[in-house]
């Protein structure tokens, strides 16, 4: 019940454990990180980028990012199904490309080769919908944490006012620290891409594309010949009945005096 309206968040959330543990159960989570230097450069395997959002490679990672996605269903039941994953699928092409091609070119040079690993998991897409959910959906209420053990003299007390909103972005940072500084280059780009989506700076026509209904279970519904038939003949009948009423109307109706005269002078001849 707690995914009411939300199908594509449900699919994530179960698509991001179910894998998660059989990368784990297989053996194969060497898969599906990224070390430049090594994967890329040496033994030119392009196919990584396309896999490494697939999956976590710890629990701790999996357990924050599904409990993330799964707050951020607001979303998905503020727009809907069809636009939501139209949204995610733009965004992980871009997340898909963007941080391996930004580690690859610019930071592994300026570091001298001591940033170079990108880790695995779909922490790009959670902030790209982290984007959406920073720009779209207000704080319900603010509260302060002092900062000091003593009784608070005034409202300007020293302290850290924080909204109902701190806890998600709390355990999307997490997320985006678990292991830097890649995984904090994949936070940023994901919540550029969101952001630029949101503002349609991206190319072409992508913010207004959307996927196929079916891909989220809609399907176009197809009139029952009975029912149009009935439509029809209940149609035909309410027409038949008003006109019917609108002649008995004007039988009904009070006759003026120079229609009265006339009707006399008709049957006099």
């Amino acid at each position: 019940m707690s995914f009411t309206g939300a199908p594509v968040t449900r699919t994530l959330v179960l698509g991001l454990v179910g894998s998660s543990i059989a990368a784990s159960l297989l053996d194969v989570k060497h898969y599906f990180y990224i070390s430049i230097g090594t994967h890329i450069l040496k033994y030119h395997q392009l196919w990584r980028p396309l896999i490494y959002q697939l999956c976590y490679t710890n629990s701790s990672e999996v357990l924050f990012g599904a409990m993330v996605l799964y707050q951020l269903r607001t979303i998905e039941q503020r727009w809907g199904s069809r636009k939501y994953a139209s949204f995610i699928f733009i965004t992980t092409l871009f997340t898909t490309l963007i941080p391996p091609f930004l580690l690859m070119v610019f930071l592994r040079p300026m570091s001298f080769g001591v940033i170079d690993f990108l880790p695995a998991g779909p922490t790009p897409i959670i902030f790209a919908i982290l984007a959406q959910y920073h720009a779209m959906i207000p704080h319900m209420y603010k509260y302060k944490v002092a900062l000091s053990t003593g009784p608070p003299a005034s409202d300007d007390t020293l302290g850290l006012t924080l909204s109902d909103k701190t806890t998600k972005y709390f355990m999307a940072a997490q997320l985006a620290l678990f292991q830097f500084p890649g995984s904090l280059l994949g936070a940023i780009v994901g919540w550029v891409v969101g952001y630029a989506w949101r503002n349609e700076a991206l190319p072409g026509a992508l913010t207004r594309w959307r996927v196929p209904g079916w891909v989220v279970g809609l399907r176009e519904q197809k009139t029952n010949p009975e029912f149009e038939n009935m439509r029809r003949r209940l149609e035909s009948e309410g027409a038949s009945t008003t006109g019917a009423q609108h002649t008995q109307g004007e039988g009904n109706r009070r006759r003026t005096m120079p229609e009265q005269l006339i009707d006399e002078v008709r049957g006099a001849f």
